[in-house]
């Protein structure tokens, strides 16, 4: 009798993919975050399968390390001669197509929950630049910027008068820091652009500001808010670059080092910038604080890294919260009525 309940238990698991890889230079990243993910949630509850996706193949992974092609109909795949389609897809592909509302738009095609924010509010939030000048209608702070099409270019006279230097010139939709300058004399200007257009069609260039760099996750369901532990970034190098975020170059203090009465007021804003775009899943917000205590937003992650020592993790951890629980809440989230 007791087998008998364990195999219905097992026939009961829904499945999970993790969808990861994407088609721009933050596809080792996923990747990454996809095992980092699959270590998270549990594997009592869900069967799980890491999906690689490029411009050129989807694949599933199999335990046994084969891979099988996704059926683009309905994203089923085959494993020893049983077809399997998944209940819900984890993305976690940093950039396009997972970031920007592509593949959402698929999903909400076939009909298939996924973990992270809807076409439309990914779509925006991959725009650096649209995604700022939209939430300053709402008196949120953002430095100054502006955007910049490859066709068109921009002298370096143009940059020096409208944002002054030193600014960033960074690509309007990418992350990881790639293709990102802090230029600080005119004669990087035009190399920093040639960098950041090799990642984006559109660069943006903001004004540089002073302070303290934070990053603040978030997320919510219908029954609950959770606002994680503020992480301070201190980089060992100009910026918070791929080097900080992926080698080590950086200290990373969780909770920050923030008065209390701060430390609410970033949390808040975290709060209400979720509803005001009305996110879904894990969010990470990042800011700068610049004297007087003023909270700028930098950007909004709505597939932020998870690997072991991204700031997601360390957020739950400093919360004391059990990613497991945090990675079900998600998950179980689309499924009821």
């Amino acid at each position: 009798m007791e087998n008998l309940y364990q195999q219905q238990r097992i026939i009961m698991k829904r499945t999970i993919a993790i969808v990861a890889g994407g088609d721009s230079s933050e596809h080792g990243v996923s990747m990454k975050s996809a095992e980092g993910i699959y270590s998270f949630i549990d594997q009592q509850k869900y069967n799980l399968y890491i999906v690689e996706l490029t411009h050129k193949s989807w694949e599933a992974i199999l335990p046994d390390g084969t891979r099988a092609a996704i059926d683009k109909n309905d994203f089923s795949f085959e494993e020893n001669g049983k077809r399997i389609k998944p209940d819900f897809a984890y993305i976690t592909i940093h950039g396009t197509p997972g970031e920007n509302g592509i593949l959402q738009g698929y999903f909400e095609l076939i009909g298939m929950p996924y973990s992270t924010c809807d076409v439309l509010v990914s779509a925006l939030t991959f725009s650096k630049f649209l995604l700022n000048q939209y939430l300053k209608g709402f008196g949120i702070r953002v430095a100054e910027s502006l955007l910049v099409k490859k066709k068109n270019g921009i002298t370096d006279e143009q940059v020096i008068e409208t944002i002054g230097l030193p600014c960033f010139i960074k690509p309007n939709a990418s992350g990881s820091s790639f293709g990102v300058t802090k230029v600080k004399t005119k004669e990087q200007i035009q190399p920093a652009l040639e960098a950041a257009f090799k990642e984006s069609d559109d660069v943006m260039i903001e004004a540089f500001m002073d302070g303290i760099e934070l990053a603040n996750g978030c997320y919510k369901t219908h029954d609950k808010s959770v606002v994680f532990p503020i992480t301070e970034v201190v980089s060992k190098n100009e910026f918070f670059d791929f080097n900080a975020k992926y080698k080590g170059e950086v200290t990373e203090i969780t909770p920050a080092r923030l008065s209390p009465e701060l430390t609410q007021r970033v949390q808040q804003l975290t709060s209400a910038i979720y509803d005001i775009l009305d996110c879904k899943g894990i969010v990470r917000v990042d800011y700068i604080i610049t004297e007087g205590d003023k909270i700028n937003m930098l950007e909004i992650n709505t597939t932020p890294g998870m690997t072991a020592t991204s700031f997601i993790p360390q957020q739950v951890r400093a919360a004391g919260l059990d990613i497991k629980d945090v990675m079900t809440d998600i998950i179980e989230d689309h499924f009821r009525q």
